[in-house]
C-alpha cells in the first residue's frame, strides 16, 4: 500500500489530552473484522501513548486488551473502557511474555497487536534470560509475543504495529555482527543501546511483513518526541532532554498516538513492512532496509527465545 499524503491534521488540531473524551477520532476500527469489534492487544498501555491509543481504539469500537507492567496502572486504564481486559507482564522476563501469550490463547483472533512497550535504561543490565535489558524489553519480548500470537493473527488477517523511533538511525550494526552488537558491551551508552533496539524494530517489521504476508501485515512508526514517563526515566541524552524545560514543547501522549491509531485502523495509505510518521511512510536508515540484516535478526531472535526460525 502506498503512503498517504493528506492524512495527519496539523499538530495544533490533534487532541491535546489522552482522556476518555478526546475529540476528532475517525471511527474506522470496526471495519477490520466482522462479528463484533476487532480485538486489539496493546502493550505498554498503562501509561503514555499506549494508554491514549487504547482509549481511542476502544471508542472506535475495538475490544481492547490493555497490557502493562504495573498491575495498578493497567487496571486503572482498563477500568475506563467498558469490557476491556487488563493483563500484566514484565517484558524483562521472557517467561512473563509466554504467560501473557497463554492468557491470550482463549482469543480466537487478534485483529491488531500493538507492540508499544519500550524502555531505555541508564546503566547496562542483563535480564534473568541473559540478554541486555534494553534489547530484550524493546525488541526481543515483542518478537516473542508476536510469534506466539501467530495463530490468532493469521486467523484474523491481522496487523502488527510496532512503536519505533527516528533514533534508529543511530543503531546501525554491520552484517554478521548483530549478536555481538545487541549485547551492548562496555563502554555502555544508553542512547546507543536504545537506538539499536529501535533499529531492530524497523528490521523486525520488514522481515515480519515478508514472512507472514499476505495473511498478516506489519508496520512500525515514530511517534515523535512525546512527554511521557518513559522519557523522564530514560538514560543518556534522551533522559536529560525529558527532564529539562524543553519537555513543554513536546507532543502529548494523545498526539503521539495518532499515527499508531491510524496504522491500526486505516484501510489504506500505509505500506506493509515500512516505517511511518505523521500518517505517512517515512525514510529509514539504509541498513534498516537490508533484507540480509533483517533475516539475521529474525534468526538471532528465534534462537534467543527458543523458537524455530
Amino acid at each position: 500500500m502506498g503512503a498517504g499524503r493528506g492524512g495527519l491534521p496539523r499538530l495544533r488540531r490533534l487532541p491535546g489530552e489522552d482522556g476518555p473524551r478526546d475529540p476528532g477520532l475517525r471511527r474506522g476500527a470496526a471495519e477490520l473484522s466482522t462479528g463484533g469489534g476487532p480485538v486489539v492487544v496493546v502493550t505498554g498501555a498503562s501509561d503514555g501513548i499506549g494508554a491514549a491509543a487504547a482509549r481511542r481504539l476502544h471508542r472506535a469500537g475495538a475490544q481492547v486488551v490493555v497490557v502493562g507492567r504495573s498491575a495498578e496502572k493497567t487496571a486503572a486504564v482498563a477500568a475506563e473502557l467498558d469490557g476491556a481486559r487488563a493483563l500484566t507482564a514484565d517484558l524483562a522476563r521472557l517467561d512473563d511474555v509466554r504467560r501473557l501469550a497463554a492468557q491470550l490463547a482463549d482469543l480466537p483472533r487478534v485483529d491488531v497487536l500493538v507492540n508499544n512497550a519500550g524502555a531505555s535504561f541508564p546503566r547496562r543490565e542483563v535480564t534473568v534470560d541473559g540478554n541486555e535489558r534494553t534489547f530484550q524489553v524493546d525488541h526481543l519480548a515483542p518478537y516473542l509475543l508476536t510469534r506466539l500470537l501467530e495463530p490468532q493473527l493469521r486467523a484474523a488477517g491481522g496487523r502488527v504495529v510496532t512503536t519505533s523511533s527516528f533514533v534508529h538511525w543511530g543503531g546501525v550494526s554491520r552484517r554478521g555482527h548483530l549478536a555481538e552488537a545487541v549485547e551492548s558491551r562496555p563502554p555502555y551508552v544508553a542512547t546507543r543501546a536504545y537506538a539499536r533496539a529501535k533499529w531492530c524494530n524497523v528490521l523486525f517489521t520488514r522481515e515480519l511483513a515478508r514472512r507472514w504476508a499476505p495473511e498478516v501485515t506489519a508496520t512500525c512508526f515514530d511517534p515523535g518526541g512525546v512527554a511521557t514517563g518513559f522519557g523522564r526515566s530514560a538514560g543518556g541524552v534522551t533522559g536529560l532532554l525529558f527532564r529539562s524545560p524543553l519537555v513543554a514543547f513536546l507532543r502529548t501522549p494523545a498526539q503521539g498516538a495518532d499515527t499508531l491509531v491510524w496504522l491500526a485502523t486505516a484501510p489504506d495509505g500505509w505500506r506493509n513492512g515500512a516505517h511511518h510518521a505523521h500518517r505517512s511512510r517515512t525514510i529509514t536508515a539504509p541498513s534498516a532496509r537490508d533484507d540480509v540484516r533483517a533475516a539475521e535478526l529474525w534468526e538471532l531472535s528465534a534462537g534467543l527465545v527458543g523458537l524455530p526460525v
